[in-house]
């Protein structure tokens, strides 16, 4: 079993930041690649950015290129979502997901689900 277990959402002004964190347990889960999607009210879950198991390549979606951040430890187990110059348009439930699937960095098919945390951006 695995269980992915996010933190740092909260309400923010637009212009500010939030750190979001998700940490991972379970043998079931190695050393795979993470990643943080989104769902806004009323739209379909989207990707936001990933990171590869070794942590040295990472992938974002266009919306938050240059603003977004992400980075693992992964002796922690753990991976982090940066957000700078927040939009009201960020707003969302954010989901962390982590895979042991060897696939590339641009490939959308997660193994495992986080309950998400609700990150709102007030203007």
């Amino acid at each position: 079993q695995v269980q992915l277990v996010e933190s740092g959402g909260g309400l923010v002004q637009a212009g500010g930041s939030l750190r979001l964190s998700c940490a991972a347990s379970g043998r079931a889960f190695g050393y795979g690649d993470m990643a943080w999607f989104r769902q806004a009210p009323g739209k379909e879950r989207e990707f936001v950015a990933a990171a590869h198991w070794s942590g040295g390549s990472t992938y974002y979606a266009d919306s938050v290129t240059g603003r977004f951040t992400i980075s693992r430890d992964n002796a922690k187990k753990t991976v982090y979502l940066q957000m700078n110059s927040l939009k009201p348009e960020d707003t969302a439930v954010y989901y962390c997901a982590a895979r042991n699937s060897i696939l590339a960095l641009t490939s959308m098919a997660y193994d495992y689900w986080g309950q998400g945390t609700q990150v709102t951006v007030s203007s």
